[in-house]
């Protein structure tokens, strides 16, 4: 076990190292610059396959320019990738075989929510507005915007269609960035345009789309050498890639093998979460207490962790045992789990595919 008095030596150390890391992934405080000429500059980023660039790049600015954004070169880059990679600048793309696809997530959302399968067959056979059943325009569905609104038509015409099945639409995620519907409505106090009907319509737009993405992407202060780890929250949730690496600090202290997925609590639950479990196997040589360790995994969602003394102590005494400073970001090992996605895939290489686009766009803005 690493010694208290030894941590001495490396504390001016690690606090030199973080103060670099944070100048050198601090938001750069440069003058706002106007929408004319963000949108200038996304004319040389955007790859040029890209349809419709103006309408992109003005869209785009106006996100920046309402959230009060940094537009730097490597900002708007970062949303180009993230845009190519999830759309390929496409607002409302088609998905392959998404009829069966919605069928298969309905079933399992019918058996989740406990619901019996024929009140769910007989309630989609119900006409629509359209003249077709539901049924029948799930057969034709080819994008996530359709599907959402058929079952946004569904669930307010068929009888007690709010009670029983609010919670059947498989759409969770839209849109070209390919945002969370639940995250956009938790974020639209600010939303500069004029909401159509409602939050969700918004996600499945070109505006609402880039919008929510790009706060999703960059609305919060984050201490990263490197956009790579960014791009990994954007797929696994804020602050996963730096959580990340507390586990992978904790898991060397305790010896308990943690899975690097970001999520420091189990979010609702009573029982700690086996991160939970593993700090507090070592939190008596952190001279932490029980209620203390909970206070500051609590914290796991925003930059604030980073000021409990848990975080500090933790990187302390793990750095002098590793006989270097750790890493205080890495990629999550998270395999991606969705219904549209068919091979084996996960947000380490999501994030690596990103930041290659990235680094094409970065190439492209150099060239112009």
């Amino acid at each position: 076990m690493v010694k208290l008095r030894a941590l001495h030596a490396w504390v001016p150390v690690v606090v030199l190292l973080t103060l670099l890391a944070g100048c050198a992934t601090q938001t750069s405080k440069t003058t706002p610059r106007g929408a004319s000429e963000i949108q200038a500059d996304l004319q040389h980023l955007m790859p040029s396959k890209a349809p419709d660039r103006e309408g992109w790049a003005r869209d785009i600015a106006v996100a920046f320019t309402a959230q009060g954004l940094d537009s730097s070169r490597d900002n708007l880059c970062a949303v180009v990738a993230i845009t190519e990679q999830e759309s390929t600048f496409n607002a409302d793309p088609v998905v392959s075989g998404l009829p069966k696809i919605a069928r298969q997530e309905i079933e399992r959302r019918t058996q989740a929510m406990h619901l019996p399968a024929f009140l769910v067959n007989a309630a989609l056979n119900i006409e629509s507005p359209t003249g077709k059943t539901y049924n029948q325009r799930l057969d034709t569905v080819r994008t996530e915007r359709q599907l959402s609104e058929i079952f946004e038509d569904f669930i307010g015409m068929v009888p007690m269609g709010r009670q029983l099945f609010s919670g059947l639409n498989p759409v969770r995620t839209g849109g070209p960035m390919q945002v969370r519907v639940t995250f956009a409505e938790s974020h639209a106090q600010d939303y500069p345009y004029t909401v159509d009907g409602s939050v969700r319509r918004e996600v499945f737009t070109r505006r609402g789309g880039m919008y929510f993405g790009i706060a999703h992407l960059l609305g919060y202060p984050a201490h990263y050498d490197s956009v790579l780890y960014r791009f990994a929250d954007f797929n696994a949730g804020w602050y996963a890639s730096r959580n990340a690496a507390f586990q992978a600090a904790v898991s060397r202290l305790s010896g308990i093998e943690l899975a690097l997925d970001g999520d420091l609590l189990i979010r609702g639950a009573i029982d700690p979460s086996q991160t939970e479990r593993a700090v507090r196997t070592i939190r008596r040589q952190m001279d932490i207490s029980e209620s203390g360790v909970r206070r500051a995994l609590e914290e796991g969602d925003s930059l604030a962790f980073e000021e409990t003394d848990l975080y500090e102590r933790v990187f302390e005494w793990a750095d002098r045992d590793a006989g270097k400073p750790l890493p205080r970001a890495v990629l999550p090992g998270i395999k991606l789990n969705s219904p549209k996605i068919t091979r084996n895939l996960t947000t380490a290489w999501f994030a690596n595919r990103v930041n290659d686009r990235w680094k094409q766009c970065m190439s492209r803005g150099r060239a112009s």
